[in-house]
C-alpha cells in the first residue's frame, strides 16, 4: 500500500511539473490532481496496452516514435475526462506525458517494487 501511495504522489508531481511549466496544461485543484493521477494510472494499465497492440504497425513503421502520439493520446484521454484538467492539443498532451513519464522515471530509480527508498551503492576495490 505504502508503494502505491508513493508512486501515485510520484505522478502528482510529474502532473505538477508539467502544468507549471507547460503552458498548454493546466490543472485545477488539489482533487484534480489526486484523480488525474489515478485515472492515468487506471488508463495507463488498460487502455494503453489495448490501444498499443491496434497500433503496432504503426509503431513499427515510425521505428517507435508513435509511442510518443500514444501517449500524449492518453494524456489527453484523461484531460477529456476530468474537468479540472485541460490540455490545449496534442503537442501539449505529449510533452506532458514525456514530463509525467520523465520525474515518474527519475524518481522510481529510488524506489524499490515494495515502496521503499532504495540507493544502489557501489564501493571501489584496490
Amino acid at each position: 500500500m505504502r508503494g502505491f501511495i508513493l508512486r501515485l504522489l510520484i505522478i502528482i508531481l510529474g502532473l505538477y511539473l508539467a502544468s507549471r511549466f507547460l503552458s498548454g496544461v493546466s490543472i485545477s485543484g488539489a482533487g484534480s490532481f489526486v484523480l488525474a493521477a489515478l485515472l492515468l494510472g487506471l488508463v495507463n494499465a488498460v487502455i494503453r496496452p489495448l490501444m498499443f497492440l491496434l497500433t503496432l504497425p504503426l509503431t513499427i513503421l515510425t521505428l517507435g516514435l508513435f509511442i510518443f502520439v500514444l501517449n500524449g493520446l492518453m494524456f489527453g484521454l484523461v484531460a477529456a475526462l476530468l474537468p479540472g484538467f485541460a490540455v490545449a492539443g496534442l503537442g501539449s498532451a505529449i510533452l506532458g506525458a514525456i514530463v509525467v513519464s520523465l520525474t515518474s522515471l527519475f524518481a522510481s530509480w529510488f524506489i524499490g517494487p515494495d515502496g521503499r527508498y532504495e540507493i544502489l551503492v557501489r564501493a571501489r576495490r584496490g
